[in-house]
């Protein structure tokens, strides 16, 4: 076939007079895209079916091809699903009209793989699955035609050459006749010697269907035979492949799940796998190609460009990324050791190990350095984003060298670190490098470096200054018949060499730099081994990004194979991701649920960030426990300054507990002055309760729907939450739960003064009914602003008309504030000030400590007094010494960051973006809170209401995906929360917004509304 005729030019009305006439067909006609060929979607007489007319210079036998290749797909067992042929009133699966070809084929159900959004890993490794069960099936295929000469055989690639004249940009023009000329002397020879299998041989994004959406989606079939041929196997992955990767921020990532999903089904040959880049780029050069001669031909067929761009900035790409190293990240998908020469090399050099000369003096062998810790969980370098002086660090590594007997410091291999924070560290696809390819050697400048073994200068860079990381030096060398490099960094640039140069073993090769010539890092070496250098000499990196560790370890093996310290030196190894799992189940309660459908496991937080085990950050929008920010320096050392000193109980006299009673009951109106200091919110509402029920004499208690107060057994009666919840008994008898004043979803709507009146009148009705059951009022509790609830705002005037009620009935009322205190609200310091209401017990909870157990009861001295009836209260730990140094730390930094005034405005910007949002998203039901404490209700329906907690799901697991945490909530769990660290900043939410706007977009979300 060539590409110089015209696509057929039936009308909608020509092709259902076609289907009327040949297939008894009363339908409708929708034309559907298409390049060389014409096809249309046909809808009426009870079924679906898809119209097919060839190009007027198709051969007959083109189309047989592709009915016998269907017939023998369907007929398989476990093979892809694709369309039936169906037979015109005459019995023919043919008919001909206007001298072409036309046939009919059933309807597939499915999405374009185009169309999904987004295109994950998962779903390409699933297209690379399909794909492999359609070659596997078409193993047995046997047609004349398969053996044609055809246009898409990448074999034939070069053919199209003949069209790079249309090409009109010169540098685009000669990248593809430089990448096409090359496959064609290089790659084509090699690709006869391959497995030669019928072929599909046009799995792009517009030939394979999709069902499901979101973490569900995957390829399930597959259309349009027309282009099959009988070809190299590679082929067909390449060619998937290819599609799969145009358009996505991270395509090597998405070519190797393609790749993946292949070889578990049909595993692939080395040599095969060898082919794959520059098959890819094959298709890629002739996809252009192709494009830009059509456009000539038609310049109004849109659908041949569709694809042009993305194309082009692929190839682009492609041809930049080392090619070696792409060949690396394949072999790893098909469970090959990524570096082919890595093990032979490793072996060589166990095997030469005693024969090494010491890099640096004294060895490290007979003399071990102090092997510190610089991942994600260490101690010894700065917080995120803080700078540590290098001669304060270097102090510091020295000195603890010293103290343990070392003569110097040592950083691990393969340790994923959080000191590459600049933007240079992170990927094409947003990723960030984290993993310690080398090892580092921490001594002081001007210490000399040698060379372990004889070998050649295969580079050197000598530069420095605050940008650089000083100078570096590769060397070459041989391991039998392999050839490997050693790479010293991070060296002066007072040392010169040059290139080829040969070095004796021993021989010295530089020495360390100062800062000011490093990059302004402490004075060390950065020691590393390469078993294959990708082209990059003498810039090899020497950190690499999660995603890709396997791949590069093989590049990089242990360099402690030429050190040699003794293992006992280095510390055990953290426990994996898959060992705290596995561990959790079998020694942790089950009914102990972990957050996210791919749990975290995060080992460090800063302010608004929290760090995962290879050093990945998130964006933290859901956590408000650390209510100033995790591990803010201020409170860690107000705990630390006091724990040196002293950490007792309340039995003993000392000053933090009263300087922050104080400090709290001034945030408070006055009469609450009265503090009880205990460990949890759940403690300080248990409490609460016996403070209550003590002053009234009575236990009848007012509840609101949806409510959660704790996990105690005296809370889980009054939360509804828990007890009306799954595995719950429901309410004991004095116990009323009133219902939740929710101005979106409730019997009510709208936030008005009659809204809450109404509301109000429930809680009228309870008084009344807990008295005929014999339980006179003793208490109303409610969370200020609900939590569980769903972040709940009440009517304004709500609470003021149920405290005046329940306080006319005797009973005393509880304002839960574990949630909503401490400034979060923006324009009010507690929650409870928002609805013009003084409770007459106010419960605090673990916010006040930032995460550290800190939790507090306030109430009036009256209800203090009845109380004190002879009972002793004591809490071991709570208002010890440390709990109460770090509530006042927080109240500091509350106080001199303004954080109270950041909630406000930060959060007044969120709400309302939020709610710009709603025109474009009919999944967004309700947006409300108040301050940094913001819900957004998720709905199948705006006006059903009906509750789409699958799509809140869906949207907190993606965004944890994308580096930021929102949860869930609400009684249908279909309420986003977004309560964050008050150190949350505009940009921050900004960034919030961009996300959650392109995951409100995606399928999972946008095809749930209804």
């Amino acid at each position: 076939m060539t590409f110089s005729h015209s696509a057929p030019r039936f009308s909608a009305l020509e092709a259902a007079a076609a289907a009327r006439d040949h297939y008894g067909l009363d339908v409708r006609a929708k034309p559907l895209v298409s390049h060389l060929d014409q096809n249309f979607l046909l809808e009426g007489a009870g079924a679906t079916t898809v119209l097919k007319i060839a190009n007027a210079a198709a051969d007959p036998a083109s189309v047989d091809l592709q009915q016998s290749a269907l017939r023998h797909v369907a007929g398989a067992q476990n093979g892809a699903q694709c369309p039936m042929v169906v037979p015109a009133v005459s019995g023919d699966q043919a008919v001909s009209v206007k001298g072409h070809i036309v046939w009919l084929v059933s309807y597939l159900e499915g999405r374009l793989f185009g169309d999904v959004r987004p295109r994950t890993q998962e779903l390409a490794r699933s297209v690379g699955s399909l794909m492999a069960r359609l070659d596997r099936c078409l193993d047995s295929f046997e047609h004349p035609y398969l053996d044609r000469e055809q246009a898409w055989d990448l074999r034939r690639a070069g053919c199209l050459l003949e069209y790079v004249h249309h090409i009109h940009q010169d540098d685009r023009r000669c990248l593809v006749d430089a990448e096409l000329s090359r496959f064609c002397d290089e790659g084509v020879p090699a690709l006869s010697t391959l497995r030669v299998s019928p072929i599909h041989n046009d799995g792009n994004d517009a030939n394979i269907l999709v069902r499901g959406a979101g973490y569900e989606a995957q390829a399930s079939g597959i259309i349009d035979f027309g282009d099959m041929t009988r070809a190299p196997l590679i082929c067909e992955v390449a060619i998937a492949a290819t599609y799969a990767m145009l358009g996505t921020s991270d395509p090597v990532g998405m070519a190797v799940a393609v790749v993946r999903g292949y070889h578990a089904v049909y595993p692939l040959q080395e040599q095969e796998v060898a082919q794959l880049r520059d098959l890819i780029c094959a298709r890629l050069c002739s996809s252009v190609l192709v494009s830009a001669y059509r456009s000539t031909v038609e310049p109004a067929n849109t659908y041949l460009r569709v694809s042009e761009e993305p194309a082009w900035r692929l190839l682009d790409w492609m041809v930049k990324k080392p090619a070696e190293l792409l060949h690396c990240r394949f072999r790893e998908a098909c469970a090959m050791e990524p570096c082919a020469t890595s093990k032979s090399i490793v072996f060589w050099l166990r095997q030469h190990q005693e024969h090494f000369a010491p890099v640096m003096e004294p060895d490290v062998r007979t003399v071990p350095p102090l092997v510190l810790d610089l991942s994600a969980e260490s101690l010894i370098g700065a917080n995120p984003g803080e700078s540590v002086a290098p001669e304060t660090a270097l102090a510091r590594i020295l000195n603890a060298a010293s103290n343990a007997g070392a003569a110097m410091g040592l950083g691990r291999y393969n340790e994923a670190r959080l000191v590459y924070d600049t933007g240079q560290f992170v990927t094409s696809h947003g990723e960030r490098r984290t993993v310690h390819l080398g090892i580092d050697l921490f001594r002081e400048a001007g210490s000399p470096v040698f060379a372990p073994l004889e070998g050649e200068v295969a580079g050197f860079r000598n530069c420095s200054g605050p940008r650089d990381y000083g100078g570096v030096v590769m060397l070459r060398h041989r391991a039998d018949r392999e050839i490997f490099y050693t790479l010293y960094g991070h060296l002066s640039p007072a040392f010169e060499c040059e290139p080829g140069q040969l070095i004796s073993r021993g021989q010295q090769i530089g020495c360390l730099g100062a800062p000011e010539d490093n990059g302004g890092w402490a004075p060390h070496l950065h020691f590393q081994i390469i078993c294959n250098p990708l082209g990059m000499i003498p810039d090899f990196p020497g950190v690499a990004a999660p995603s890709a560790r396997r791949t590069w370890l093989s590049l990089c093996p242990d360099p402690n194979l030429i050190l040699g310290v003794r293992t006992e030196a280095f510390p055990r190894q953290a426990l994996s991701t898959s060992d705290i799992w596995r561990l959790r189940r079998r020694h942790v309660g089950p009914n102990l649920s972990v957050t996210y459908r791919t749990p975290l496991h995060i080992v460090r937080g800063y302010l608004q960030h929290l760090y995962d085990i290879d050093g990945r950050a998130y964006l933290d929008g859901a956590n408000n426990v650390p209510h100033v920010g995790h591990c803010h320096p201020w409170v860690v050392r107000a705990g630390q300054r006091q724990n040196a000193l002293l950490c007792t109980n309340t039995r003993y006299l000392h000053s933090n507990m009263v300087r922050y009673g104080e400090r709290l009951a001034a945030t408070l109106p006055e009469g609450l002055d009265i503090c009880y200091f205990v460990n949890s919110g759940s403690e300080a509402n248990d409490l609460a309760m016996q403070l209550a029920r003590a002053y009234t004499g009575r236990k009848g208690t007012i509840v609101l729907n949806g409510a959660y107060h704790g996990h105690l057994s005296s809370l889980i009666e009054i939360s509804p939450y828990k007890h009306d919840g799954p595995g719950g008994r429901g309410a004991p008898d004095h116990v009323y739960s009133v219902v939740l004043p929710d101005a979106y979803r409730g019997p009510y709507v709208g936030m008005t003064a009659e809204t809450a009146t109404m509301y109000a009148r429930h809680v009228y009705a309870g008084i009344e009914e807990l008295h005929a059951r014999g339980w006179p009022v003793a208490v109303f509790i409610c969370e200020s602003l609900m939590s569980c609830g769903g972040q709940i705002e009440f009517p304004p005037g709500y609470l003021r008309e149920v405290y005046s009620r329940v306080r006319a009935a005797g009973g005393v009322c509880i304002a839960d504030e574990v949630q909503v205190g401490l400034g979060r609200m923006g324009t009010h310091f507690w929650g409870f000030e928002t609805q013009d209401v003084v409770p007459d017990i106010v419960v605090m909870g673990k916010p006040m400590g930032n995460g550290h157990p800190l939790s507090a009861v306030v109430t009036t001295a009256e209800i203090a007094s009845v109380f004190d009836n002879g009972m002793e209260f004591f809490s071991t730990y709570g208002g010890n010494n440390v709990s109460c140094a770090v509530g006042m730390a927080v109240m500091d930094v509350i106080e001199r960051e303004g954080l109270q005034r950041n909630a406000l405005v930060v959060g007044t910007a969120l709400k309302e973006a939020l709610k710009d949002f709603m025109p474009e998203h009919e999944v967004m039901g309700d947006v409300r809170g108040r301050g940094l404490f913001v819900g957004v209700e998720l709905v199948r329906n705006r006006i059903s209401k009906a509750p789409a907690p699958e799509c809140a799901r869906y949207v907190a697991d993606r965004m944890r995906d994308l580096g930021i945490l929102v949860s869930t909530d609400g009684p249908d769990r279909n309420v986003l929360k977004m309560k964050p660290p008050m150190v949350f900043d505009e940009s921050n939410a900004d960034r919030l917004l961009t996300t959650m706007g392109r995951v409100l977009s995606e399928d999972a979300v946008r095809l749930s509304a209804s």
